[in-house]
């Protein structure tokens, strides 16, 4: 078991077939940042404050990965722990972080949305 995190986008419909633009294992602090961003999405005192977010689909949009981008370049993604989480892995990832920004950059131009989620 471990922290298995995805990014994809699809068309608008909600069931129609997503494309991944990125696939990580275990890269807690990426993880943290999106989980700060969705807890900065719900308005406080929701649910979300008491629930895991694991397996839950978070849309990104254009400022969401502009913020994205400059947390990595800066090396200021959130440490981030958990069981089943593994050790920082920002330098391991971070071509790869990079790779997803513009490709979820493009996809946003061409009308997609994109997600994030996770399974761990």
């Amino acid at each position: 078991m471990g922290l298995d995190m995805y990014a994809y986008s699809k068309i608008k419909k909600e069931n129609e077939p997503s494309k991944e633009l990125a696939c990580w294992r275990k890269h807690p602090n990426l993880h943290g940042w999106m989980e700060q961003l969705w807890h900065s999405k719900n308005e406080p005192g929701l649910e979300s404050r008491d629930q895991n977010f694991n397996g839950i689909e978070l849309e990104l949009t254009e400022d969401d990965i502009n913020d994205l981008e400059n947390y990595i370049k800066e090396g200021r993604l959130p440490p981030t722990e958990g069981f089943f989480f593994g050790e920082n892995a920002d330098e391991y990832y971070r071509q790869q972080d990079l790779e997803f920004i513009a490709h979820a950059r493009a996809d946003l131009f061409c009308g997609l949305r994109v997600f994030y989620n996770s399974s761990w």
